[in-house]
């Protein structure tokens, strides 16, 4: 829905805005494109959160010196299908990108492929690698470790990432796309609701008096959202971190929390090369047959949809691509005087 503080924005226009200011900001035409349509195609698809609102911020850690423009991320260990990478604190999603592809490498060679990144960014939307490698045939895993961000379950201090987990399936000419913080509502998703006044539909975290509240600014205030899951969240937090940190080499949660802003971070992605399974003729029907089933679930509201991890997606970025994306006009501006 418009109202008089959005604005809608041509995909195209939008890229081209992203592709001039990474380019004053020192970055080379190829990386400042690749980089662009990233944000763009975050924005596209809904997820605002990473893409036009996170701009700003990623330029802010490029001229803090958090972010170094030309570093490449390069190979540190080897050892079979398993690939250790030094990201090197090059852009998130440039490093991100091209580990997936090594991971898809491997894959083709192993029938698995795994690589562990560390000394990296921020990767934006974790969702971003999963449409990538899922739609060129691959099943895709993949997760990072963040700042401190989440208390454990009973906890009052944050000593837990939110440690997005991405989990992607080829599916027709699409994919099943699971790409879910481990907090209820991401940090991005509770700042844009807050930033349109907004309310969030299932309790997200605490407020300051302890309780549960589905106010996004009360919960940023706190800095206390809510694990998914209450205690299985908070061990499957846990659980990443330790993965993302002893696979790659790199630095767990408790040390990214030591410096002032989030970076030098872990990752890992592991691509599986399902052309190579024995029954791959008839995984596509397998998996039609199992959403089939989903689907004749029965709603709780008859006016609701069951979906599948990506679905909704795929209906907001054609909305978008016909009628531009909808962006806070505050944001927008802010972009347009970014030089």
């Amino acid at each position: 829905m418009k109202d008089s503080n959005t604005i809608r924005i041509p995909a195209v226009q939008m890229e081209a805005e992203f592709i001039r200011i990474l380019l004053k900001h020192g970055f080379r035409e190829d990386k400042a494109k690749l980089c662009a349509s990233v944000f763009t195609d975050n924005s596209i698809d809904g997820v605002l959160s990473h893409g036009v609102n996170r701009l700003s911020r990623f330029v802010k850690y490029v001229i803090n010196g958090l972010i170094d423009v030309d570093a490449e991320p390069e190979l540190a260990h080897s050892s079979g299908a398993v690939e250790q990478w030094n990201g090197n604190l090059g852009p998130g999603p440039l490093n991100a990108f091209k580990c997936t592809e090594r991971a898809m490498t491997l894959a083709r060679k192993s029938g698995i492929g795994c690589v562990a990144l560390n000394n990296t960014n921020h990767w934006m939307r974790g969702g971003t690698y999963g449409w990538k490698a899922a739609k060129a045939g691959f099943v895709f895993i993949g997760w990072t470790n963040t700042i401190g961000l989440m208390p454990a379950w009973g906890a009052m201090d944050n000593k837990l990432g939110n440690n997005p987990l991405v989990i992607a399936v080829p599916y027709g000419d699409e994919a099943i796309v699971l790409d879910m913080a481990m907090s209820q509502y991401s940090y991005g998703k509770m700042e844009t609701k807050a930033m349109e006044n907004s309310i969030l539909d299932f309790p997200g975290g605490y407020n300051s008096s302890n309780e549960l509240t589905c106010d996004p600014s009360e919960i940023l205030s706190s800095k206390r959202p809510l694990p998914i899951g209450f205690w299985k969240g908070s061990g499957l937090t846990l659980l990443l971190d330790i993965l993302a940190a002893i696979l790659s080499g790199g630095l767990s949660t408790g040390e990214i929390s030591k410096k002032k802003d989030e970076s030098g971070v872990s990752q890992v992605f592991i691509a599986f090369d399902i052309s190579k399974l024995g029954n791959f003729p008839s995984i596509q029907n397998t998996i039609s047959e199992i959403i089939a089933d989903y689907k004749e679930s029965v709603p709780v509201d008859e006016k609701s949809n069951i979906r599948y991890p990506g679905e909704q997606i795929l209906k907001i970025r054609a909305a978008n691509l016909q009628d531009g994306i909808l962006v806070n006009r505050e944001v927008w501006n802010d972009i347009l005087s970014l030089e």
